[in-house]
């Protein structure tokens, strides 16, 4: 998994009825874009994260599109 600034770390809920998480990646803390991240959830809230297996990236060039 690899990311940089900007792109967006999406944590997709693991129960039924229960909503993915979107934060923006704030800070690349790992090397060559790897884990652990920085990331800004829509709330504010911000957080250190190595992402599991339930989780995406969806580059800036992704998300600019839609």
């Amino acid at each position: 998994m690899r990311a940089t600034v900007g792109d967006r770390l999406v944590q997709h809920g693991r129960v039924v009825g229960q909503h993915d998480k979107v934060a923006e990646i704030v800070e690349v803390m790992g090397q060559e874009g790897n884990p652990p991240y920085r990331v800004r959830f829509e709330d504010g809230h911000e957080a250190v994260c190595s992402p599991g297996p339930d989780s995406e990236i969806r580059h800036k060039e992704m998300h600019t599109q839609l």
